[in-house]
């Protein structure tokens, strides 16, 4: 592969939302600066984080245009544009080109799900129909449906399926698929905790929640597996493991957007169905917030 779509952290972003449920642009614009300034190397917004799934098509558009104005070719945009309806997928993500975004991010289709040849069709349709970059997203833990080895190894020769982030948790099923693809595929942690060691087995990096409270700490730990500095990063994994499971103590992206309310960020709420964290459990965020020295 002649170039990467990013290397490095790349930020799955939150969505801040007024108490109306709105977005609240002022404080989003925010937190993109605050990711360049600290080191991200890829906005990733409208994804699972930013809460695309409760968000229509205006203003899953919206949200992208004004992500990628923002950011102003700083750092690479990747929009989320993915769907269990293969038709609006490829308009979203025609959309979405045409917005500027750099790359696409598409997960798996959900509820319905497919068979493997269903997502050969279905990711091969769509990027039929775009001229930029498309990141697979495999999370079978929230669609339900799960991306094989030998399936990444038809997909990745479409030229515009260049990377996968992967959620799936098998990691002698990801050693398979970089055997099958070689560099013809990317791959990126879709799971903070695994991000040292996908990093370290080749992959170009993450796409991560923790790095909307720890953008610097982030990018630091990829890089360092990047540059096979594997002690140091693998030292950073362990010491932010406990926050990083805190940030998935409850549904995403429940626990990071009330942990960033509560740094100080104007976040807001999450939309339904998305409920507030019980009373517990935002004890318990905040016992490991302040164990990090991140919350008085």
């Amino acid at each position: 592969m002649a170039d990467h779509i990013f290397t490095g952290s790349g930020v799955a972003i939150v969505t801040p939302m007024r108490e109306d449920g709105s977005v609240n642009y002022e404080a989003f614009g925010a937190l993109i600066d605050y990711q360049i300034a600290h080191g991200t190397d890829a906005i990733i917004t409208c994804g699972t984080t930013g809460e695309s799934a409760v968000m229509d098509y205006d203003e899953h558009c919206r949200v992208i245009d004004y992500t990628v104005k923002k950011v102003a070719g700083r750092i690479p945009v990747i929009a989320g544009a993915g769907s269990n309806d293969t038709l609006f997928a490829a308009k979203l993500s025609a959309e979405a080109e045409a917005l500027g975004a750099d790359a696409l991010l598409s997960v798996t289709p959900y509820y319905n799900k497919t068979s493997q040849s269903g997502l050969i069709r279905h990711y091969n349709y769509i990027a039929d129909r775009v001229n930029i970059p498309i990141i697979l997203y495999n999370v079978p833990s929230r669609t339900g449906c799960n991306i094989k080895p030998e399936t990444y190894a038809e997909l990745c020769k479409h030229p515009n399926i260049r990377a996968t982030k992967e959620a799936n948790g098998d990691t002698s099923a990801l050693v398979r698929t970089m055997a099958l693809c070689g560099d013809n595929l990317d791959v990126y942690s879709g799971e903070d905790s695994q991000a040292f060691a996908i990093t370290a087995m080749g992959g170009q990096g993450v796409i991560s929640v923790f790095a909307n409270i720890c953008p610097q700490e982030c990018h630091d730990m990829i890089m360092m597996a990047v540059n096979g500095d594997f002690q140091g990063s693998f030292a950073m994994q362990k010491k932010y493991i406990e926050l990083m499971d805190a940030l998935f103590s409850d549904v995403n992206p429940i626990p990071v957007k009330t942990a960033m309310n509560l740094l100080g960020y104007d976040c807001g709420p999450t939309r339904l169905p998305l409920a507030p964290m019980t009373e517990s459990g935002l004890e318990h965020l905040k016992t490991v917030l302040k164990k990090y020295g991140l919350l008085a």
